[in-house]
């Protein structure tokens, strides 16, 4: 059975801000594996919030080194078609 696949945006996310590379990224990796803290993930939420023009859930404040990808891309994807409507696609799905 293959891997889940990580939603392209977010993989161009994590790696504009931190230069990891793809082959780093897979859904069961933490951000604790890539080296990256607290203030990392802020810095990932404020970017999201940018890239997709909208306010994150406090629950997307809740992110923590030891979070996985797959579940951080869930909270974050979640997020979009909440606020830009049921029938728009989420910016931070795969493309």
């Amino acid at each position: 059975m293959d891997q889940p696949v990580l939603p392209q945006q977010f993989v161009r996310l994590l790696n504009d801000l931190f230069r990891i590379t793809a082959d780093r990224l897979t859904p069961s990796t933490t951000f604790e594996d890539l080296g990256l803290d607290s203030l990392a993930l802020m810095e990932l939420v404020v970017s999201a919030e940018q890239e997709c023009g909208l306010v994150l859930p406090e629950r997307a404040m809740d992110l923590t080194p030891g979070t996985r990808l797959d579940e951080a891309a869930r909270v974050l994807s979640a997020a979009v078609p909440s606020q830009q409507g049921a029938d728009t696609p989420s910016a931070l799905e795969a493309s």
